[in-house]
């Protein structure tokens, strides 16, 4: 079982020392940032007006200005970010020192992401970002997690955007045995045929599973189980695991959540706001943001544990 670090006392060692030494950093970061947005500023307004004159064309106008603002915005954000991810860095790893387990902003493997999407638990997307890895592979069970955000390009023309479609962690927990079937928890109106009726049969990264019915009628209004194995999904998603999936998106304010049983892993996905985001340029925002860190990082370990298989009798 992990426990919980304090965050008074990381901030009593190493830690509250490092980001003491930090001050100067962020306060020139700061001044980076506003002469780059000043700049920005003054070249959109400088050079729209003279494309306004030389083409007599508002929208000409506007658009070079608000070229030359964003170009100023995106490199004041450079700025910025240059130095709260090398914050945000030296806080996760901290708190994952105290925690027994490693840390990395970067995501080496994308194994989980593409067992995930594999079985359909994604929205469609064009492209795919990974960050901050919390795993321990030796600890039983073990666990790996990493957040994920997918986006999409939508509209055409002046209209084209990007949208965000999927932000939130993919956590993966360790099982000592591993399972006959497949066993996956959709949200209730997932897969439903062309007349709006939910299917009794779906076939999904070549394994086909049936619907399975659960005894308790509040999960049902909100989950679907599907499995090869309708003995063993039974057994997996017993009533207290019933409860506790619903407990879960309660508790943890996630939308979404939809859970594999594969192989010898428990797979859960949930849809959450941008997660593990420790670094700032105000000093007087890391200890919250420590404690933020910390309560997000063991909420989703305990979640793996608690929805983790129960104990035989």
């Amino acid at each position: 079982m992990i426990e919980r670090p304090d965050a008074q006392d990381l901030m009593a060692g190493p830690l509250g020392t490092w980001l003491a030494g930090q001050s100067e950093s962020r306060a020139l970061a700061k001044a980076k940032s506003r002469k780059y947005t000043t700049y920005g500023l003054i070249a959109g307004a400088a050079l729209g007006i003279l494309a306004l004159i030389l083409f007599r064309d508002f929208e000409a106008g506007m658009g070079v200005g608000f070229g030359c603002f964003a170009i100023g915005s995106y490199f004041a954000y450079q700025a910025r970010k240059e130095v709260t991810d090398r914050i945000k860095g030296q806080i996760n790893a901290e708190i994952a020192r105290a925690l027994q387990v490693n840390y990395a902003m970067a995501v080496a493997d994308r194994a989980l992401f593409d067992r995930a999407k594999a079985f359909d638990m994604f929205p469609s997307h064009d492209d795919e970002n990974f960050e901050d890895e919390w795993c321990d592979p030796v600890r039983q069970p073990s666990f790996r997690l990493h957040e994920v955000t997918l986006t999409e390009q939508r509209g055409s023309g002046k209209n084209r955007r990007t949208e965000t479609v999927f932000r939130g962690p993919i956590l993966s927990v360790g099982f000592a045995r591993k399972f006959i079937g497949t066993t996956l928890i959709t949200r209730e109106d997932r897969y439903r045929s062309f007349f709006g009726f939910q299917k009794d049969k779906v076939t999904i990264n070549g394994v086909e599973m049936s619907r399975v019915s659960m005894v308790d009628p509040r999960f049902e209004d909100t989950f679907t189980v599907w499995s090869d194995d309708g003995v063993e999904a039974h057994y997996l998603v017993h009533p207290e695991y019933a409860e506790r999936l619903l407990a879960v998106e309660s508790a943890y304010r996630g939308r979404n959540l939809r859970a594999l049983f594969h192989g010898g892993e428990l797979l859960i996905v949930l849809e959450t706001d941008n997660q593990f985001e420790s670094g700032s340029l105000e000093a007087s925002d890391d200890m919250r943001l420590l404690e933020a860190t910390i309560d997000q990082f063991s909420t989703l370990v305990e979640l793996g544990q608690k929805l983790n298989e129960r104990p035989r009798g």
